[in-house]
């Protein structure tokens, strides 16, 4: 499979920065879970899964125990775009 393109929106930079700001240590996990959707979005580590209600049309990954990424997917490019649209806990994301 052709390695995905990952694209940053505002507000995922937005809640990267704050995020790592309260908890600094988290940045290399944060780092290393963003890589491994690059390469292999749906590796059992990373528990993606489509969204529903609100976010339908989502998905979301794991980037620690209650840490979550939430992504949708641009296919009418070459290579596919995931873009990160948002990144926190469980509560604060869901």
């Amino acid at each position: 499979m052709a390695k995905r393109k990952i694209v940053l929106s505002k507000s995922f930079v937005k809640a990267y920065k704050k995020f790592i700001g309260r908890n600094s240590l988290l940045k290399k996990q944060i780092d290393s879970s963003i890589e491994e959707m690059e390469s292999d979005l749906y590796a059992v580590k990373l528990r993606t899964h489509k969204l529903s209600g609100v976010l339908e049309g989502s998905f979301a990954c794991s980037c620690g125990y209650d840490y979550r990424i939430i992504f949708v997917f641009n296919k009418n490019v070459k290579p596919e775009e995931i873009i990160l649209i948002d990144l926190g806990t469980h509560e604060e994301v869901y």
